[in-house]
């Protein structure tokens, strides 16, 4: 019999797949994004110091509904913003094990919208 996973757990398995492959480094970090039921989170990470740069989150904005596509957007728009002055341009894009699609695609092209590269 096949035993059944829970949708986070293999959403954990892509994520670890995925993260072999990307790396942030001091000149160019990784934007991950992380999304629940309540809201949307964007981190920029240098993984070689295990530091995170610049953070933003829809609990942060304190919106009415943070986990919808308008809370992602105004999420990417408030991280390009933060990224920008802490003086960082380019990043690598770490979708957490989660489809490109919805929330994680409009935070990603509002963050490209305000002036980060990836």
């Amino acid at each position: 019999m096949i035993k059944k996973e829970s949708r986070n757990k293999m959403r954990s398995v892509r994520h670890e797949r995925v993260r072999k492959d990307v790396f942030g480094t001091s000149e160019v970090p990784r934007l991950n994004v992380y999304r629940s039921n309540a809201g949307i989170y964007a981190q920029i990470i240098d993984d070689e110091t295990a530091t995170t740069l610049v953070s933003a989150s829809s609990l942060e904005l304190k919106l009415e509904n943070g986990s919808n596509i308008e809370a992602a957007t105004k999420v990417g728009k408030l991280l390009a913003e933060k990224a920008t002055k802490a003086g960082i341009k380019q990043v690598v894009f770490d979708r957490g094990g989660y489809l490109y699609h919805g929330r994680v695609q409009a935070l990603a092209d509002a963050a490209r919208e305000n002036g980060l590269e990836f």
